[in-house]
């Protein structure tokens, strides 16, 4: 059966004074962790990131993928939104992952991903993995690698990227960005965090990561989870903490989830 994975990261976005420093060394864990489980992976970093070029590489992946075969797709950078213009959306707006030219091309929406994932063939499973902002709140975890200084949250206002004329009356950052992002018809979503949260971007033994692909990464390697489910479960004793205030979420079937991890 064929493995196959695109890694994004994207720390910079050019005009918006909102770069980021955790993000390539996220698509590069999870590369270099994908391929030691058998995948074959594709990188896609900062100004390879372009709206054209996210679409088509997800479009490609998916292509070639047949029964039996599994995607894992993995994104860090901003999220956004923008107004709803198909009614689809309950919250009224349509939330997206923020590729390198966003300035000029705008986001990659939920709608466009689901129509992505929906081209695939049956049997093929696929998982997004997910670190960016979908934006509780509670103590739990520990914190022993985390630098003492303040993460930054991995969200996009639209503000920072839309221009003013065209800024729709309530630019407020939505209230449920995973719910938007779940719809996109994988067997599986990781998020970094729910609704009403940031997924922040941070530095751990001086080296920059985004938080919940550190705690991810950490408990895959550590306690080798046999399904997402208990992957996910492991996750959770690390976020949320009281200086990472975010709740990872897992996104899908109850089948999905009891899939063996990468398998």
């Amino acid at each position: 059966m064929g493995k196959y994975a695109l890694c994004i990261g994207i720390n910079d976005y050019p005009g918006t004074d909102s770069d980021l420093a955790g993000c390539l060394n996220d698509a590069d864990d999870w590369a270099a962790e994908l391929r030691q489980r058998g995948f074959d992976v594709r990188l896609m970093l900062d100004g390879e990131a372009t709206l054209a070029a996210m679409r088509e590489a997800m479009a490609a992946l998916i292509r070639q993928a047949k029964k039996g075969d599994t995607v894992v797709i993995t994104y860090s950078g901003h999220g956004t939104w923008v107004p709803d213009s198909s009614g689809d959306e309950p919250d009224g707006r349509d939330e997206g992952l923020c590729p390198h030219d966003i300035e000029q091309a705008g986001p990659l929406l939920d709608d466009e991903i689901r129509r992505l994932f929906s081209a695939r063939a049956a049997g093929v499973r696929i998982l997004l993995i997910s670190d960016s902002c979908h934006s509780g709140s509670v103590t739990r975890g520990r914190e022993d690698d985390l630098d003492a200084d303040a993460p930054r949250a991995r969200f996009l206002p639209l503000e920072a990227w839309m221009p003013r004329g065209e800024l729709p009356a309530a630019s407020a950052r939505p209230a449920r960005l995973v719910v938007g992002l779940a719809r996109v018809g994988s067997d599986l979503l990781l998020a970094g965090c729910q609704d009403s949260e940031y997924s922040w971007d941070t530095r751990f033994r001086g080296r920059p990561n985004g938080a919940f692909t550190y705690y991810a990464l950490k408990t895959l390697r550590e306690r080798n989870p046999a399904t997402y489910e208990a992957w996910f479960k492991a996750i959770r004793e690390y976020l949320p903490s009281s200086r990472l205030p975010q709740s990872p979420q897992i996104l899908g079937s109850g089948v999905a989830r009891r899939f063996h991890v990468f398998e």
